[in-house]
């Protein structure tokens, strides 16, 4: 299992008091992210111990005195972020794209503000401004979806459907935020099932495209050719629905996309007639895994 350095948390501070220490230019954005947040700002270290506070930025220009509020916060049971001091750091803070309700945070680990600044910059050009309407509406459509589907596992893989590539809520159509209450009153356009085939030559999770490991994600159903590594299946959903698959079934009357490259390539095609008999396709996404160790890297 591949590891993360640091652990992303989303950390509700409205109406909670936060110490903020120093001034000038390096403290003065962080009162700001404070302040956006909902955060009660407090400036005194002693009266911040007093009073229980449990999260502390501290910017002094003086590299000793942040040292030195650094070890008196933490001591305190606060969690402290020391601004361009990584090494002192409890957490660090991430570069914000904000599509309210919607939050996208890009972090290095204090290796590098600078780049999580760019990355941000270029996404902000593709996400769409309407994000944050699709969240909400999502959320004002959940009452409704529990009553279409009662069960937490239909709910998951009626939103996957609609929000992937394509979808009715495509994510990245400006537009869908639209069609969130005729989507889940079921008056919407109807989705129909995919299936998508993926061929493997590693057994290194890390070896998959982007795309692979998307699939992976999404697939309400793996069927599995070949003995799948534990390690490539730790990357699909939990509730996916798991069967072996054999090649003497055949792919009829399936709609199908390749791998598109990736650890070996896929196969790409379409056929018409009969599905074959133990091949689900269902209004969501089947993805068959095929595993070819000894395969050739197209």
């Amino acid at each position: 299992m591949s590891k993360i350095a640091s652990l992303p948390l989303f950390h509700q501070i409205a109406g909670s008091q936060v110490l903020v220490l120093g001034d000038g230019p390096a403290a003065e954005p962080k009162r700001r992210l404070v302040e956006r947040a909902g955060g009660v700002i407090v400036e005194d270290l002693p009266r911040a111990i007093d009073e229980g506070v449990r999260l502390a930025f501290i910017a002094f220009e003086d590299a000793r005195a942040c040292e030195v509020a650094a070890i008196n916060a933490r001591c305190a049971g606060m969690l402290v972020n020391v601004v361009d001091r990584p090494e002192l750091c409890d957490f660090t803070t991430p570069s914000i794209l904000d599509r309210d309700p919607l939050l996208v945070a890009i972090g290095t680990g204090g290796a590098s503000a600078g780049l999580a600044k760019h990355v941000r910059l270029r996404l902000e050009r593709v996400l769409p401004e309407t994000l944050g309407a699709l969240a909400r509406a999502l959320e004002a459509a959940r009452p409704l979806l529990r009553q279409r589907f009662p069960l937490g596992t239909e709910r998951r893989r009626a939103i996957d459907v609609a929000l992937r590539e394509g979808g009715p809520l495509d994510p990245f159509d400006p537009q869908s935020f639209q069609h969130v209450a005729d989507w889940a009153r079921g008056t919407g356009t109807p989705s129909s099932g995919a299936v998508v085939e993926l061929s493997l030559t590693s057994a290194d999770p890390d070896d998959l495209t982007l795309r692979q490991a998307r699939l992976l994600g999404e697939a309400d159903v793996l069927l599995l050719d070949g003995d799948i590594p534990a390690a490539i299946l730790g990357r699909a959903r939990a509730d996916a629905e798991r069967r072996m698959f054999h090649v003497e079934q055949g792919l009829q009357g399936l709609s199908m996309t390749g791998s598109g490259g990736g650890l070996e390539g896929g196969k790409t095609g379409s056929g018409s007639g009969e599905q074959g008999p133990d091949i689900p396709l269902a209004e969501g996404l089947t993805v068959i895994l095929r595993w070819r160790p000894d395969a050739t890297a197209s």
